[in-house]
């Protein structure tokens, strides 16, 4: 089960949702524990569904239209399923029509790009634990960032921002 209480700094500090935040080395300090609260693998990251294992780890794609977050448009935080780590706020999801959640901007500093063994694409991983979350492309003209990150729905965890106000 996801902690919010550990990751709620973070979150205060990258998606401006909540109004008040821990010190800044409290805010390291939660996030170096938040693998303890979890019901974790052999790896300390969270329990995999073998779905989720074929995607995360794999590097396995969702049905498109399948996933639980494509047309979900609230207010909130998504998280690396595998290992809690913000990735995305809401603000920067935009509905693509392309079958899958779809954000043009990612968390400063919390997602890494790899060429995709395809040559053709660039593959989207949590920085934090390599969990693979989809592709991103370039150039597309969705939106004014002219980029667009399209991640599996079951790479993510979706965190209501009321939920997020209510731990703070």
């Amino acid at each position: 089960m996801l902690n919010l209480k550990n990751i709620l700094p973070t979150i205060c500090l990258i998606a401006g949702i909540a109004t008040s935040c821990q010190p800044k080395a409290e805010k390291h300090e939660a996030l170096a524990n938040n693998n303890a609260t979890l019901s974790p693998d052999s790896a300390g990251y969270n329990k995999l569904s073998p779905e989720q294992e074929r995607i995360i780890v794999h590097k396995g794609t969702e049905r498109p239209y399948s996933g639980e977050y494509v047309k979900d448009m609230g207010e909130g935080l998504y998280v690396c399923a595998r290992c809690n780590e913000p990735l995305y706020t809401s603000k920067t999801k935009f509905d693509a029509r392309c079958g899958w959640p779809s954000f043009d901007e990612e968390i400063a500093g919390k997602v890494k790009r790899l060429p995709d063994p395809d040559g053709m694409r660039t593959e989207i991983q949590c920085v934090k634990c390599g969990a693979h979350l989809g592709h991103v492309f370039l150039g597309e003209g969705f939106t004014a960032k002219n980029t667009r990150h399209c991640v599996n729905s079951i790479s993510l965890k979706f965190i209501p921002a009321a939920e997020i106000r209510a731990k703070s």
